[in-house]
């Protein structure tokens, strides 16, 4: 089967930085989309970035200039680099990952979540 572990998730003050990543598992392994999504306290979870194999690139439009996303395909891992980290950035963050492995063919996996709290 397919895993994605999440970790980077801290308790970091408004301004910071935090460098999320997230790692994908499996035989057969083939990624074709890698994204980092996040649900704040009472809301929807929202897309904050995905990038595809090839390296295109979305962001959600309140992350763009903040946030970057990076992928290593070599050891299928997707980096999410957050700056000028606001308070309204607290959220649980997720990877999802959108590939096929010797047991499926396309499929959509998730994390657990990693926490990220921006507070002073």
């Amino acid at each position: 089967q397919v895993q994605v572990v999440e970790s980077g998730g801290d308790l970091v003050q408004p301004g910071g930085s935090l460098r999320l990543s997230c790692a994908a598992s499996g035989i057969g392994l083939s990624i074709n989309i890698m994204a980092w999504y996040r649900r704040a306290p009472g809301k929807e979870r929202e897309l904050v970035a995905q990038i595809t194999r090839g390296g295109s690139i979305n962001y959600a439009d309140s992350m763009k200039g903040r946030f970057t996303i990076s992928r290593d395909n070599a050891k299928n891992t997707v980096y999410l680099q957050m700056n000028g980290l606001k308070t309204e950035d607290t959220a649980v963050y997720y990877c999802k990952v959108v590939a096929s492995s010797i047991y499926s063919t396309l499929n959509t996996y998730w994390g657990q979540g990693t926490q990220v709290t921006v507070s002073s």
